[in-house]
């Protein structure tokens, strides 16, 4: 018998690659509202499940109102500026919207999306499935073994990401799997705003990961004179606790695919998005659409009246969308 396979994807990896990578475009949906960021994280689901063909789709998003890891360490990327509201916006309108296709979105309270797919990952093995997970962070390298994969999305989008197993993770890196969290505590990791190890960067990290086998012996064993720093235990150690995702959260293991025709019409439609709604059909639904116009009540169909009725500013004005120039696009 086959094993299931579970698509789990990183929905605030995707929107940000979309947000930046489709800004120029000024797409807005019948609403009103930009959706060109939520137009990115849909195509590259149509073309991750094209290359994967799970049996079934889960999303998670971060937490937008808080954090328990900078509730535990205040800089925790604290050096990001704010998001833009047009980017605060998009991420609310892709879960619902995505939700209203039938998709499974989980957004953790406290939490975020990498604490999804841990969790999900961590499911699926129980039951005995297989998870590809979808992300362009790093951190979900933790997650590879034989029973979980990361198709890590670069530029050039899902179609040219490269899809890591134990194996190939070894081969990049240096580490293995179980070892990466160590390696990534020891280097630090400026995105998020953790200090590692001063003086002690990928290779180092990895040889001494080769070396010991984890950073705790190699510490105890003193390795390196960097590790003899006062603070070189301290950052490893927090970057160890904040770096943990999370895997036992109460989650399933996504939406059955394939999910149904009208739903994922509708969104499309609402999204104005007519000219990739017949691959999405074919990828999402299994279908081969007719050459059809939309449905006849699209225009009355709104996925997002809940969220737009708490927003508490006024809706973004209009704007025209400028020409677009398929010789100049660049996807992600």
């Amino acid at each position: 018998m086959e094993q299931p396979v579970v698509l789990a994807v990183d929905g605030n990896s995707l929107v940000h690659r979309g947000y930046h990578a489709l800004a120029h475009t000024g797409m807005r949906s019948l609403a009103g509202d930009p959706v060109w960021a939520v137009r990115g994280l849909l195509m590259q689901l149509v073309h991750a499940v094209e290359r994967v063909m799970p049996s079934s789709v889960v999303v998670g998003f971060d937490d937008p109102e808080r954090s328990q890891r900078r509730e535990a360490y205040p800089a925790y990327k604290a050096q990001r500026p704010d998001k833009l509201r047009t980017l605060v916006s998009q991420l609310s309108l892709a879960a619902d919207v995505l939700t209203s296709m039938g998709v499974a979105v989980e957004v953790p309270a406290g939490l975020e999306a990498d604490d999804v797919l841990a969790s999900v990952a961590a499911r699926t093995r129980e039951t005995g499935g297989r998870t590809v997970v979808v992300t362009s962070d790093r951190d979900a390298f933790a997650l590879i073994d034989d029973h979980t994969s990361v198709l890590r999305v670069i530029n050039g989008g899902v179609e040219a990401s490269p899809l890591l197993t134990p194996e190939r993770l070894e081969i990049m890196l240096g580490v293995r799997p179980d070892q990466y969290r160590d390696f990534a505590a020891l280097r630090g990791d400026p995105s998020d705003n953790l200090p590692g190890v001063y003086g002690v960067g990928p290779k180092i990290a990895a040889r001494l990961l080769a070396d010991h086998g984890t950073a705790q012996t190699a510490f105890a064993a003193g390795a390196h004179p960097r590790l003899a720093a006062p603070e070189a235990h301290e950052n490893w150690a927090r970057n160890c606790e904040l770096m943990a995702m999370r895997t036992d959260l109460v989650v399933g293991t996504g939406s059955r695919l394939p999910l149904a025709v009208e739903a994922v019409r509708k969104a499309y439609a609402f999204c104005r998005l007519p000219g990739t709604q017949a691959q999405a059909l074919r990828a999402l639904c299994d279908v081969e659409p007719p050459a059809a116009a939309p449905p006849p009540d699209a225009l009355n169909w709104d996925p997002t009246a809940e969220w737009r009725a708490r927003r508490s500013h006024p809706p973004l004005p209009q704007r025209e969308a400028e020409p677009r120039r398929e010789s100049q696009l660049t996807l992600f």
